[in-house]
């Protein structure tokens, strides 16, 4: 395969990103994307216990985070991001798998929704 169709065969991060955020913003927010995106958010066990309305504070600081930049997005895919909320250090990511896999295999076409299906998980930096 050559350089350039390797390059034309990657996932259009600009896509990706707009689908993850356009995700993350209905997951978290409750706004309706354009296009519908399968997923699920999870909250690990340490953000739900953490009492006092924690876990809802970190879902919506989720939904609003939008600051990306090449060190903590370097596919730029808005896929990954980190906050600090009441004193703890909290991580997401976005997992995207093939819709078909029961979350086992990796999504082959990122950028296709009819075939991926995200996954968001907020946790605290120390369940990493």
């Amino acid at each position: 395969m050559s350089q350039a169709q390797a390059l034309h065969d990657r996932p259009n991060p600009t896509t990706i990103a707009s689908q993850n955020d356009g995700f993350r913003r209905f997951a978290c927010l409750g706004e309706t994307p354009q296009d519908p995106l399968q997923g699920r958010l999870v909250v690990t066990h340490s953000v739900a216990e953490a009492g006092d309305g924690f876990a809802l504070l970190a879902v919506k600081a989720v939904g609003e985070f939008d600051w990306f930049e090449p060190d903590n997005d370097p596919n730029g895919w808005h896929d990954f991001g980190s906050f600090e909320l009441q004193g703890e250090t909290l991580f997401w990511k976005i997992d995207l798998y093939e819709t078909s896999s029961d979350f086992r295999f990796g999504a082959e076409t990122p950028e296709d929704p009819s075939t991926t299906t995200r996954v968001l998980t907020i946790m605290m930096a120390r369940d990493w």
